[in-house]
């Protein structure tokens, strides 16, 4: 009797809790907007309709809106418990398995080259690049035999790369790609009931597939051996959910935008509530995924009194990466933790000894930059470089040189060696071969500090690396305390920075939409660029860190070693852990926050470097970091020669130049792992 009595209080909680919400957050959400409304206007606006303003108001604009927000609330959560149960993985979702990139993508090279693909919404192109972008995920990180943390770690990865290609496609057709920008981070805004017309009957379909599924999805719980046993063809079924799961992502992602976490967040609402079965879970995550959607939408509008169209994908996120980061730690003790993440390449060296493999990289540093110096929209002109470098050679070519390219190459050059030894260090510090910068939330901390900084409070430059350093601080600071709740174990480390570096990053977004920042120069600080640079970053930003940070580093690298050890073992040798830790971890902050401050936010250098640097030196700190720092230079510098010489007369931001270099060389490092 009492079994009974408390599961009906659950299915009362659960479905018509979750109702009595959804319809408040209905009304609250109608009720929002530039002009108030009365409340009675309202109902009668939906009861009983006449032609007035105030209820076409509400009819055509405000209720279409609410209810998409239902209808993607509740495709995304569906997805979520499907892409969960197949996979066998509880952080499964269309944002963390990298999903909602691919379907971005898909849809802005579709509106850029294939404009006539767009019929429906652009649906199709979005369910193809949602479709690819699972089996790409699913292989790399090792098929059938694929470990959660392995799978998100994919998805991050393949997330870096489609953004990355996306960017370089709004900034070079910005025209094509006009008001894209919003839409791009998720938002419910509707002028009509074309929207949900549309998603409606595609939605209803796919949700009565899965509801038919259920019960034999519950069979996939058991495992694939067992299900077979019980006659099902598990390939077969695993093939249709995830076509359904990416069928209502895509179709929400052609309205709405790429619409983050609400997969992740609404089905673990109602797993915590208790439900295991299929049936109940899938009617009750699409229930409360509306309500998570609309939630976030109505946070939205409190935020921002203006109604000037903060991204509900912001919002989302703001709510997600939190959950994400709570979801990690609660499950540290499990096998997610156990298992090692060291994809790292450093397994095998070359053997090459320093006294060749140095100057072999400072030859290459000087022919780096020659060829930075020597190239432009003139072409490659190294004689007349040379008769600038001499002195003998006009005005304006000598000053072009001098003064526009001589100190643009050395800024990436030094931000280079910057991000390469900050990422060699977290990835000492925090026992993660994963760690960079960027990767957990420092390089996103810092970019909000200085975004903060230039939108916000309207300071000059010279405070711009301040707020960087404040914001990178703050997100140490939290980094560390998340390290410590989470024990240093690698696995869960990389799974927390991407839930800080999703908070990070909305943050951001909220700051370039609120700015008003045109979408080009907006992306292209984001990916981080090295366009005008010169002398002023060089001494404001970037010599204090190179000639006083970096030889400090080098008289402590040792200790390293020692952390490499395990806490027991350095304990017993003396070494106060977590003192040094923190210490060496706030040197690595600073080194990221005035790179950031250089040159915005540029990743994977902090990961490239160190990874290259083991295989030609092996895994001793002291060797790794010279040569990191030198091949992070080097390939900074190779990055802004190709941003701009690829297309030009037009550039790409050296970010995006690194991430395109940078992902599929990890997505190789980890497919090989896992074969």
């Amino acid at each position: 009797m009492n079994q009974s009595i408390k599961k009906t209080m659950l299915a009362v909680l659960t479905f018509g809790g979750g109702t009595a919400l959804l319809c408040f957050l209905v009304f609250i959400h109608i009720n929002q907007g530039s002009v108030s409304i009365p409340y009675q206007v309202v109902l009668d606006a939906i009861l009983s309709p006449e032609d007035k303003l105030a209820h076409h108001t509400v009819r055509m604009l405000r209720l279409p809106r609410a209810l998409m927000g239902v209808i993607a609330g509740g495709a995304l959560a569906v997805s979520g418990v499907i892409l969960q149960s197949v996979t066998k993985n509880p952080l499964a979702s269309a944002s963390t398995l990298g999903i909602h990139s691919g379907t971005y993508f898909a849809v802005v090279l579709s509106t850029v080259f294939v404009p006539a693909s767009l019929i429906g919404n652009g649906i199709i192109p979005a369910f193809l690049g949602g479709i690819i972008t699972f089996l790409l995920v699913f292989a790399l990180s090792g098929g059938n035999r694929a470990t959660p943390v392995r799978m998100v770690l994919a998805g991050m990865i393949v997330t870096f790369l489609f953004s990355s290609l996306t960017s370089v496609l709004q900034i070079f057709y910005e025209n094509e790609t006009a008001g894209i920008f919003l839409w791009g981070s998720g938002t419910l805004v509707q002028n009509d009931w074309s929207g949900v017309q549309f998603t409606l009957p595609i939605v209803f379909i796919s949700f009565l597939l899965v509801l038919l599924l259920s019960f034999k999805l519950d069979t996939l719980t058991l495992g694939d051996d067992v299900a077979t046993a019980l006659g099902q063809n598990v390939a077969i079924l695993k093939f249709v959910a995830i076509i359904a799961a990416v069928l209502l992502t895509s179709v929400t992602v052609s309205v709405v935008g790429p619409i983050g976490f609400v997969g992740l967040v609404a089905p673990h609402i109602v797993k915590l509530i208790g439900y295991r079965k299929h049936f109940p879970l899938i009617i009750a995550s699409f229930l409360w995924g509306g309500n998570v959607l609309l939630l976030a939408d109505i946070l939205a509008r409190i935020v921002d009194p203006s109604f000037s169209e903060l991204p509900v994908g912001a919002i989302t996120a703001f709510i997600g990466a939190p959950w994400l980061i709570y979801l990690v730690l609660r499950m540290r003790k499990r096998k997610y933790g156990e298992e090692n993440t060291a994809i790292i390449a450093g397994k095998i060296t070359t053997g090459v000894s320093l006294k060749i493999i140095i100057p072999a990289l400072i030859i290459a540093i000087v022919v780096g930059l020659g060829i930075s110096l020597s190239s432009g929209n003139y072409g490659f002109e190294p004689i007349t470089t040379w008769q600038a470098l001499i002195g003998d050679s006009n005005k304006f070519m000598k000053d072009l040189i001098l003064e526009l390219r001589l100190p643009r190459a050395l800024v990436a050059l030094m931000s280079g060696m910057l991000l390469a030894a900050s990422g060699l260090i977290f990835q000492g510090v925090l026992r993660n071969p994963l760690a960079d910068p960027s990767v957990i939330g420092i390089t996103s901390g810092a970019g909000l500090g200085a975004l903060l900084m230039m939108y916000v409070f309207g300071v000059s430059a010279v405070w711009i690396p301040i707020g960087g350093m404040i914001g990178a601080f703050l997100f140490f600071i939290l980094v560390m305390i998340l390290a410590i709740r989470a024990q240093f174990q690698p696995t869960i480390l990389a799974l927390l920075g991407i839930g800080i570096s999703a908070f990070g990053t909305a943050a951001i977004q909220i700051l370039v939409v609120q700015a008003d920042l045109g979408v080009a120069s907006a992306l292209t600080w984001l990916s981080g660029t090295t366009y005008a640079k010169g002398w002023t970053e060089i001494i404001y930003y970037l010599v204090w860190p190179v000639f006083l940070i970096l030889p400090l580093l080098f008289l402590r690298i040792d200790i390293l070693d020692t952390l490499s050890l395990g806490d027991d073992t350095a304990k017993g040798l003396g070494l106060k852990v977590m003192s040094v830790r923190f210490q060496l971890a706030l040197l690595a902050t600073l080194l990221a926050a005035f790179s950031v401050a250089a040159v915005g936010a540029i990743g994977f250098i902090g990961l490239i470097a160190p990874h290259f640097a083991r295989l030609l030196v092996g895994p001793a700190n002291k060797r790794l970091l010279p040569v990191s720092i030198l091949i992070g230079g080097f390939l900074l510098v190779l990055a802004d020669v190709l941003s701009r010489t690829i297309f030009a007369p037009n550039e790409v931001p050296a970010g995006i130049i690194v991430a395109i270099i940078g992902a599929p060389y990890f997505l190789w490092l980890m497919k090989r792992k896992a074969s």
